[in-house]
């Protein structure tokens, strides 16, 4: 089932749902969508299978969402206040839900809680503590693929994958480089804040986002799962969505 709700701007932001039970809030990744992160793979319905509803926004600018022009549609951790009038909408209870997270998703998950969103237990995926807190570097990466986008022809290059990505996605690059440049860095000193059970999930080969081990080192609550793949494959792995499903359900 996909839904439409109105975030606080007026941006019309889709989300998918599956299942029947507690409810767990997904978020994707960069330039990614809920059907590819969560659904594509089998994770939403192992979510299902162990009792939980499903709840997966498209991020604004990505899926079925809708994609708003111009730098008004982007201001600081704009992705932070959708996923909060998110929570407003779906009627999220402090406690009464889950949150998860993969990569983008994983550190806009860090954001909204440090912003006062209240999950029972967090799950951060493919991110890592430099990932966090040296955001910009990182968007750096991404602003320069989409600003070569047309210059960028071979394999060799280190942007070539995420030319890729963006182009399988039908991703509109005006927009995804605003959206980018919304996206703040987390003071690493607020990490003590998110007290919660934690989940840190990462590849055993997937370094772009820094060390995870370390991320969950300075969280005050969490532990670390290691699981196959690099960045781009760990999430498609059925491992990713059993890790997430053991956490929650414990």
């Amino acid at each position: 089932m996909v839904e439409q709700f109105e975030v606080t701007d007026g941006v019309r932001i889709a989300v998918h749902r599956a299942g029947t039970g507690r409810p767990v809030l997904l978020l994707h990744g960069l330039f990614s969508s809920a059907q590819v992160n969560w659904i594509k793979f089998g994770h939403a319905a192992r979510l299902a299978d162990a009792g939980f509803e499903a709840i997966m926004p498209d991020l604004r600018a990505h899926g079925g969402s809708e994609v708003p022009q111009g730098p008004d549609a982007y201001p600081p951790d704009v992705l932070v206040s959708d996923v909060l009038a998110l929570r407003d909408s779906l009627r999220l209870e402090p406690g009464g839900f889950d949150l998860a997270g993969f990569s983008l998703g994983a550190r806009t998950a860090v954001q909204a809680v440090l912003a006062g969103l209240a999950p029972r237990r967090l799950v951060l995926g493919g991110i890592g503590l430099e990932g966090l807190g040296e955001w910009q570097r990182r968007s750096a990466f991404f602003i320069d693929a989409i600003d070569r986008f047309d210059e960028i022809r071979s394999a060799d290059d280190p942007a070539y994958m995420a030319k890729s990505f963006m182009r399988t996605m039908k991703i509109d690059r005006a927009a995804a480089r605003l959206l980018l440049l919304s996206v703040q860095d987390v003071p690493l000193g607020e990490l003590e804040r998110i007290t919660m059970p934690t989940l840190v999930v990462c590849g055993a080969d997937d370094h772009d986002n820094g060390s995870a081990p370390a991320l969950a080192a300075a969280l005050p609550n969490a532990r670390y799962a290691e699981i196959p793949g690099t960045h781009m494959s760990s999430v498609t792995q059925a491992e990713f969505g059993e890790a997430i499903a053991q956490f929650l359900g414990g």
